[in-house]
């Protein structure tokens, strides 16, 4: 599961409608249509806040959120990203 998907799935649950959400990251209703279609990234900033009003994990929503930037940039290299995610997992248990 994406976060985009994620965010929605639990907006719904909780009958929040998205121009609620939209106040609260102070961004207007259609940007934050394109973050839940995953036609607009939503900053790391925001995860605490969305975390907040959908009443869930925020370090569950932020690791959506981060599986979703690793996503994205490794999309146009598939057959790169196992060893490249190799390297990072390496990296980071320095």
């Amino acid at each position: 599961m994406m976060f985009t998907e994620r965010i929605k799935q639990l907006r719904e649950d909780r009958q929040i409608p998205q121009r609620k959400l939209a106040a609260a990251l102070d961004i207007d209703t259609a940007s934050y249509c394109k973050i839940e279609r995953g036609e607009r990234r939503a900053r790391k900033e925001h995860i605490a806040i969305i975390a907040e009003l959908l009443e869930t994990d925020k370090d569950e929503l932020l690791t959506f959120w981060l599986v979703e930037q690793v996503t994205v940039v490794m999309a146009d290299e598939k057959e790169l990203s196992h060893k490249v995610l190799s390297i990072a997992k390496q990296n980071i248990n320095k």
